[in-house]
């Protein structure tokens, strides 16, 4: 499987920002889940959201939410985030992710099978 995001860049503090992931070389069932991540500077990788590829369940971070929304085109293997009203601390490297099958959480790194490269994204306060 492999995973390209794209999207990342530098906007000023509440600004926006679209990233998307593309997956390949998989057939996905039911039980796939995409998701992003970020990790900052001197900080381990956090969640941020996921999505359920049955059904379109999504979960976000407390951090993030009612700020930050994960959508996904299965037709196309894709999955977006929308991030409005960036702060600072939104400052990171975002990675998507992907699980072929349920691990027992959406939550964290270990859920997850494939990852992309990822993508700068810095908020200027």
């Amino acid at each position: 499987v492999q995973l390209q995001a794209s999207g990342g860049g530098l906007v000023q503090a509440g600004g926006s920002l679209r990233l998307s992931c593309a997956a390949s070389g998989h057939t996905f069932s039911s039980n796939n889940a995409m998701a992003w991540f970020r990790q900052a500077v001197g900080k381990e990788r956090e969640f941020v959201a996921a999505i359920r590829r049955s059904g379109g369940i999504a979960y976000y971070a407390d951090p993030v939410k009612g700020r930050f929304i994960i959508s996904r085109d299965n037709a196309k293997n894709t999955v977006y985030l929308q991030m409005i009203d960036l702060r600072a601390e939104d400052t990171a490297v975002y990675y998507c992710a992907v699980r072929t099958f349920y691990r027992g959480t959406d939550y964290s790194t270990g859920g997850y099978d494939y990852w992309g490269r990822g993508t700068q994204v810095t908020v200027s306060s």
